[in-house]
């Protein structure tokens, strides 16, 4: 029997469709074997667009999904009607109000940033690794949603899986970029090896989306890169020299 797709969903989201997903489940093999919904994982398309499906399935059966080409920018699209493949923005956040959609990121280690306002019947969806995280691309997503009659304060995030601070080593430099644009952002590095720091991305994402003034964020605190068997980690693909790796992908939709 085939595995089941894993859904991991947020307490915060009650009565809204969405799901961060992890690889269990779907049909690729080899080194991306799973639920690999990743366009450029030189994984057979078939395959791709046949996981798409059960992703989609497992969380908003029958709607029209719609993603796009993330470029790790603070760029928030707002969509109406999916784009073909080969006809995906870049952009690294989408939001929308029409039924029938639904919204979604991939992830290999980034963190996926799923928020909703249910009454105003508008959701976002936000790619965020370290390159976005710091341009704004949650407070982007955010300023598209009250674009659409989203009110910030009433709107709940979730940050899913994602490369957790232990697993996320960074140089003196990489740490610098961050503090020299906002010196309190120095409580999400902890000391490492000489001259390297650990890297909390999860909680530099859920702070930003905290400080935009929103409703509520939720945090999964489930680290991609130690745990094979439920998450792709461009990080532990890298490590290991593996040929490549494949994404995960979160949803949410109305």
């Amino acid at each position: 029997m085939a595995e089941p797709v894993e859904v991991f969903r947020a307490r915060a989201f009650e009565g809204v469709a969405h799901g961060f997903l992890g690889r269990r489940g779907g049909v690729s093999k080899g080194v991306v074997a799973g639920l690999n919904v990743g366009l450029g994982a030189g994984d057979d398309d078939q395959a791709v667009q046949r996981n798409r499906f059960l992703a989609v399935d497992a969380v908003l059966p029958g709607a029209r999904l719609a993603t796009v080409y993330q470029v790790h920018s603070a760029v928030c699209v707002t969509v109406t009607e999916p784009w073909p493949d080969a006809a995906r923005p870049h952009a690294d956040a989408l939001v929308t109000d029409r039924p029938g959609l639904v919204l979604g990121v991939v992830t290999a280690d980034c963190a996926p940033v799923l928020l909703a306002d249910a009454d105003a019947g508008v959701v976002g969806a936000a790619h965020a690794g370290w390159k976005g995280a710091i341009a704004g691309v949650t407070d982007a997503t955010i300023a598209a949603m009250e674009a659409l009659g989203a009110r910030r304060e009433r709107i709940v995030a979730a940050v899913g899986p994602c490369i957790a601070q232990p697993s996320y080593e960074v140089d003196a430099g990489f740490r610098d970029r961050f503090c020299m644009d906002d010196s309190s952002s120095d409580r999400f590095f902890a000391a490492g090896q000489s001259g390297h720091f650990q890297f909390d991305l999860e909680g530099y994402v859920a702070d930003r989306l905290e400080r935009a003034g929103i409703g509520t964020t939720e945090r999964f605190g489930l680290d991609t890169y130690p745990d094979a068997a439920r998450f792709y980690s461009f990080r532990r693909a890298t490590h290991r020299g593996e040929a490549s790796y494949g994404r995960q992908i979160s949803l949410i939709g109305l």
